[in-house]
């Protein structure tokens, strides 16, 4: 139980459409301003109570609380009626330019001033409203911003903002944007808390000095600041791609804890998420007059009805003319995949029947032309033994013949592989194909908890790695050949299982 007499101390963000940060004062020290908040939480406490318990009596009352409490923001786009399918851009701002140095430092900020995306994700509302699909966007995506020429996709706000963005993800996916939400990254602390922190689970250690954050794998509770870092840090081998697993992670743990009956039933709880949510947001006008009734048709969703998904990539570590670091799109599969969302289709149930995944023979490596590079392919290293040093000896070994190997070596839970294991998820046989042609005899094995990952687990029988020959096809540009159908992960699916 919290100590009355901290209740009101530490950090807080929230409450107005910039995220602001304030260090608020022990309770005896208590505003007026603070009393007549207070006052507004429990009156729209009640007035949520009596929506949820008994119908709409009160709806004039949150609309007109909506409306005044969400800004609107010019974003371009193309507006729709209250039903049919839509495709809503949510962008993650990140402005500091409130923040005392303090209040940066407390929160591992920086000092830098101004706005720039953080975040850019797609979200397609099914026909009827039944279901949901969230499409992430690399920040780094290399492409075309209208009238700039070629940058990175997150430089589209920095050069024009809302409408700018709006243009370049429109020209990027050949999807019609409908409505434009903006959120301040910031804010998202004050969510985090409103709903008692956030349930999340990292496969892989986290060690980011910037933020503070130190995570072994494992399951943790986290509070709004800690989230908040977890879901921002690119301290991990595939940087941003891996930061947006975590961000669909964390968000699909919040959906769920929304959904809940424990949020749902309580009115006090209820109106300190929605109070805290409604100022993180900026929304285009037509949203902002019609959000209650579009929340109104969306009550039934659940996280079963909520698929996540990422644009396929050719080469996720591309170097651009200017000497920047940025990620190409896949075009054949990411043309597919906004064809999909276009034709209303769930990802989560394939287009056409797939081979169902077999565990591949360790001999089919040097049967089967390898096509990715080892320059293309990140891999974590396992020591799956007892000999000490053996996970940077193999890290070593592979850096050598041309493998991408960023993160510090890890140690399995059990230490009995005799056999060296390349482990890989779905949609990433051809990656591990490489990898395993590179260490003679190892296994190849499929497990569909490691998402797009790759590892390579030593075992006491550990090969020297070897260059291998790959028959590549034109880089940049993307393969002709078929790209695998697209695929999506239900928000169930990204909740932790304790």
């Amino acid at each position: 139980m919290r100590d009355p007499e901290e209740e009101d101390s530490g950090v807080q963000v929230g409450g107005d459409a910039y995220g602001t940060v304030r260090v608020s004062p022990r309770r005896e020290r208590r505003s007026v301003r603070g009393a007549r908040s207070r006052r507004r939480g429990l009156f729209l406490a009640g007035a949520l109570s009596c929506a949820v318990l008994g119908g709409s009596g009160v709806s004039w009352a949150l609309t007109n609380y909506v409306t005044t409490t969400i800004k609107s923001v010019d974003a371009g786009v193309a507006g729709s009626q209250s039903t049919g399918a839509m495709n809503i851009l949510v962008v993650g701002v990140d402005k500091r330019d409130d923040l005392t140095r303090r209040q940066q430092n407390e929160l591992k900020l920086g000092r830098e001033v101004g706005q720039r995306t953080d975040t850019m994700m797609v979200l397609h509302l099914s026909e009827d409203h039944t279901k949901v699909t969230v499409v992430s966007l690399p920040r780094d995506t290399w492409t075309t911003i209208p009238g700039q020429g070629l940058h990175k996709l997150n430089a589209a706000y920095q050069f024009g903002g809302p409408k700018l963005t709006v243009q370049a993800v429109q020209d990027a996916t050949g999807l019609t944007l409908h409505h434009y939400v903006e959120v301040n990254v910031l804010g998202f602390i004050g969510v985090v808390d409103s709903l008692g922190g956030v349930s999340v689970c990292t496969p892989v250690a986290i060690n980011d000095p910037k933020t503070a954050l130190m995570l072994q794998p494992g399951t943790y509770s986290l509070n709004g600041v800690r989230a908040l870092a977890y879901a921002r840090t690119r301290a991990t081998a595939r940087s941003d791609l891996d930061r947006i697993d975590r961000q669909q992670q964390v968000i699909s743990a919040l959906l769920n804890q929304a959904l809940s009956g424990g949020t749902l039933a309580n009115p006090v709880k209820l109106a300190s998420f929605v109070n805290t949510t409604l100022g993180t947001l900026q929304v285009d006008d037509m949203l902002r007059k019609d959000l209650l009734g579009l929340a109104d048709q969306l009550k039934n969703v659940s996280t079963d009805d909520v698929a996540f998904a990422t644009v396929p990539l050719a080469d996720v570590d591309y170097k651009t003319p200017t000497g920047e670091s940025a990620v190409l799109w896949d075009k054949t599969g990411a043309k597919e995949l906004f064809r999909r969302i276009a034709a209303d289709e769930t990802l989560t149930k394939p287009a056409a029947p797939t081979p169902t995944p077999t565990p591949t023979p360790a001999a089919s490596p040097s049967t089967t032309p390898l096509t990715v590079p080892p320059a293309r392919i990140a891999v974590r290293v396992l020591n799956g033994t007892t000999i000490t040093g053996l996970g940077a000896q193999t890290r070593a070994d592979l850096q050598r013949v041309g493998f991408l190997v960023p993160e510090t070596p890890g140690n399995t839970p059990v230490k009995d592989f005799k056999e060296t294991v390349v482990r890989y998820g779905p949609g990433r046989e051809d990656s591990a194909r490489t990898v395993a042609a590179a260490l003679p005899g190892a296994d190849l094995r499929l497990m569909e908890t490691l998402g797009d990952r790759i590892e390579v687990v030593v075992g006491q029988k550990h090969p020297t790695a070897k260059k291998v020959t790959v028959k590549e096809t034109a880089v940049p540009a993307p393969s002709a050949s078929p790209t695998a159908s697209p695929t999506a992960k239900t928000a169930t699916q990204n909740i932790c299982k304790k």
